[in-house]
């Protein structure tokens, strides 16, 4: 059986729920334009970024212009001459400053013109809009624009008085700051008091309370850390030379949208320049790249010639060896990494860049989101852990300049970093096999040695997760084998950094290796020989799960929050169950969410070793 012959044999997984923007009629509408024919915002946007622009008022105006196909049932409330009505009618898109509504009635048409002042009454459906975003909108409106349609079909623009973003902060940020005030402050004072318990009963059992009380204090120490967290500034002086490289291994799908993103963004064109390098796909993923990168070349004004290319390699190397064909081809200092399924923040550069003004930094990390979290129940929790995981953790790590891992979605390296470690990050061997996956985390590691690595929470990716649990269970079987891999390797001279820096990282490689004993001492072992139900232990891990949901609650505002505690069951009932497996199975080279050459050996093997069993029988 052939590797194509496997993939056909992929089942077809839920189609995936993303955010529906409306499409610009210009192909790259964010990238600087030196011809000044137009703006770099949208059409009703003014001037470019430059020393002179406040760069967060730019950003905010480029962001409130982004429109979102919707469906929403829009209640139109009007008055005109004293007199009160209202009607019903569709909401087909909106932005952050107004919504397009199509009226059909002639004599509602009529009540919407004529009318002396308008109120909208909508819902804001999660997965619409930004995250976040989800609410019941009560607002003013007046009509900015109209355009009568075929079949007597009307479309109205209208503006609100007041921009959804703001009248968001004004409905929500009160109540929401509240609830979660008191939520943490009392979730907190209960851990506390737990582990002040596990002080006092030290004696009766020193490892279990003493693992108790570390893995507490680790945990509260990433949300105390996270604090006082902040992303650096953009100064509009500071712009290095940056190739993006994209890897691509059988990503038809997306690999467009990914290079779109890439190329699109606000960042000075001549010292921008993509690279794409497809790793001997087996789909179509090679004609549409050509695709794509022949399109843009169309774009005369934006010197797209000069700045983005294509590698087909003539066989699979695996993805360390397209990233390094792509850095070997790459004309600026600094090199960013973008997975091929991820899809960058227009202003995503500009922010990756900025930590890179102290000389010691050697890679950064911008923040993954989740393209895909209203999918389905668990895409939703995923949205949650990414964010978490990004925000709290690889924040807290940062103010210690120690980000473990420069993730592939979106990581940044300077260029004779990844040079000097190039002969020994291709050929990494653990235990006698060759290292196929982990490629980011080994990266950080090389880089970790004799530089710092730090976070940066403003520059943006989404990436897409696995909607189907076997999907996603291969996965985090393969990040945990990365992981516990990369962090034996970082043990031996993260001991060199700074004191708590250190201190926390061993506290949390120690963590997660002991939770699987410690869960079956508290669970089986107490409950079977002792005769005592684990309340303590139960009470422990739904605080912990709520100190999770409660701190997305508050940060973010969205509706997902809830399934941060959803996360924690998870994990506890199936992820944690994997770092056993894990300990015994580092070695496996097999990705299990795409067919490698490893998976495509791997399947054979098992389909060889069917056919013999079945000859026997």
């Amino acid at each position: 059986m052939t590797g194509k012959e496997i993939e056909k044999k992929e089942k077809v997984y839920e189609e995936d729920v993303f955010l529906e923007t409306k499409e610009d009629r210009r192909l790259l509408p964010n990238v600087p334009d030196d011809t000044q024919k137009r703006s770099n915002i949208d059409r009703r946007g003014k001037g470019r970024l430059d020393d002179s622009t406040n760069v967060n008022d730019f950003i905010k105006a480029s962001e409130s212009g982004i429109r979102y196909k919707v469906n929403y049932k829009v209640k139109v409330i009007f008055e005109n001459n004293g007199v009160k009505g209202s009607f019903y009618c569709k909401g087909i898109d909106i932005s952050m400053t107004g919504i397009l509504l199509e009226i059909y009635n002639e004599e509602d048409r009529e009540k919407i013109e004529t009318a002396d002042s308008i109120k909208l009454n909508f819902e804001i459906i999660p997965g619409t809009m930004p995250e976040g975003m989800e609410m019941t909108v009560k607002t003013e409106a007046k009509i900015a624009r109209s355009k009568v349609v075929d079949r007597g079909k009307a479309l109205y623009g209208l503006q609100f008085k007041e921009e959804l973003s703001i009248y968001s902060r004004r409905k929500k940020d009160g109540y929401i700051l509240t609830i979660s005030g008191i939520l943490l402050f009392f979730i907190t004072a209960f851990i506390v008091l737990m582990r002040a318990e596990s002080v006092i009963y030290f004696r009766f059992n020193k490892w279990l309370y003493l693992y108790s009380i570390i893995a507490a204090f680790f945990l509260l120490s990433r949300y105390l850390f996270a604090v006082f967290y902040k992303s650096i500034p953009i100064d509009t002086k500071f712009t290095p030379g940056v190739t993006i490289i994209i890897p691509c291994f059988n990503e038809e799908k997306w690999i467009q949208k990914t290079i779109l993103s890439c190329i699109n963004q606000d960042y000075p064109i001549e010292k921008l320049e993509v690279i794409v390098v497809d790793d001997c796909s087996t789909d179509k993923s090679a004609e549409k790249i050509k695709e794509i990168v022949h399109k843009l070349y169309e774009e005369n004004d934006f010197k797209v010639k000069d700045r983005l290319k294509y590698i087909l390699m003539k066989e699979n190397g695996g993805k360390r060896e397209a990233l390094s064909k792509g850095v070997l081809e790459a004309k600026h200092d600094l090199i960013v990494f973008v997975d091929s399924d991820s899809f960058l923040n227009p202003f995503a550069i500009r922010n990756l860049v900025q930590p890179f003004k102290d000389s010691k930094i050697g890679g950064v990390a911008g923040r993954t989101d989740v393209a895909n979290t209203y999918t389905n129940n668990l895409t939703k929790i995923q949205s949650v852990r990414y964010y978490i995981a990004f925000r709290i953790m690889k924040a807290a790590e940062s103010i210690f300049d120690t980000v473990t891992c420069l993730s592939g979605p979106l990581s940044c390296y300077r260029k004779e970093i990844i040079l000097e470690n190039m002969d020994s990050w291709l050929n990494q061997q653990f235990f006698g096999q060759k290292a196929t996956f982990g490629d980011d985390r080994a990266m950080t590691n090389f880089v970790l040695r004799k530089y710092r690595t730090s976070y940066q929470d403003s520059a943006i990716c989404y990436t897409i997760v696995p909607n189907d649990h076997k999907v996603f269970l291969k996965q985090q079987m393969r990040w945990k084998r990365s992981w516990l891999r990369e962090s034996l390797i970082a043990s031996k001279f993260m001991w060199k950094k700074e004191p708590l820096g250190s201190l926390t990282f061993y506290i949390g490689v120690m963590v997660p290796v002991f939770a699987p004993i410690v869960v079956i001492y508290n669970l089986l072992y107490v409950p079977i020989v002792h005769r005592i139900f684990p309340t303590t232990f139960l009470v422990g891990l739904l605080l912990m799960a709520m100190l999770m949901s409660t701190v997305q609650l508050l940060l973010r505002k969205s509706t997902t929050w809830v399934f941060g505690i959803l996360f924690c069951i998870y994990y506890e009932a199936v992820l944690l169950w994997q770092m056993p497996i894990a300990w015994f199975t580092f070695w496996k080279s097999t990705w299990g969410t795409r067919m490698t050459p490893s998976d495509v050996d791997a399947q054979l093997k098992k389909d060889k070793k069917r056919l013999r069993k079945a000859r026997n029988v």
